[in-house]
């Protein structure tokens, strides 16, 4: 594990692995290594205001008729930490920015300690638009709004995903157990190695 193994451990989290088999790191370079020098950072710059474009557009579930404001995503296009929260709050809804609001605020702490900035990662939520009065989300909006988080996660290719929530978790790993089942172990997503 890199030097921010202790802090993952220390905050009861463990790496998320791209692919169904490999653990081996030797076989892939790090995001920034490969993206400078394959050039694909610019692509993947361009996809994601491609993809945020969409998203803006989005019409798929009623949750467009209640939005302020898109809440797409944000941070490192090369990052290596990917953190995915549930839905964007008011304050999110307000600003057009993921994390914003109070838990933007522990958010900060938490990259903080592990001497991270928000420049440093990429968060984004499984919903792009707010639910009313912060209800959990419905079954189709997750449907027709996920795949522009599995998007973003190909476009980034981040090695570490922080599920931040149970409900975050539950997405990301198709799975309905709760956190605490989920805790303690590696989880792969994805097919294929990144």
């Amino acid at each position: 594990m890199d030097q921010h193994g202790p802090y993952l451990r220390e905050m009861g989290l463990t790496r998320w692995r791209f692919g169904s088999q490999s653990t081996d790191r030797t076989k892939f370079p790090s995001n920034k290594e490969q993206h400078f020098r394959d050039g694909s950072l610019k692509a993947n710059l361009g996809n994601l205001a491609v993809l945020a474009r969409e998203a803006d557009g989005c019409r798929r579930c009623g949750l467009h008729r209640t939005r302020g404001k898109v809440v797409f995503g944000s941070g490192s296009a090369a990052a290596r930490w990917m953190f995915v929260g549930e839905a964007p709050g008011a304050e999110e809804d307000k600003q057009g920015l993921p994390f914003v609001g109070r838990a933007g605020v522990l958010l900060g702490a938490m990259l903080n300690s592990i001497r991270l900035s928000r420049d440093d990662v990429y968060i984004a939520n499984v919903l792009k638009c707010r639910p009313p009065n912060n209800r959990d989300p419905f079954g189709q909006e997750v449907r027709e709004c996920a795949p522009f988080l599995h998007r973003q996660i190909d476009l980034v290719q981040p090695e570490i995903i922080v599920a931040m929530g149970r409900f975050a978790a539950q997405v990301l790993l198709d799975s309905d157990q709760n956190l605490v089942q989920l805790r303690g172990r590696p989880h792969n997503f994805g097919e294929t190695s990144a």
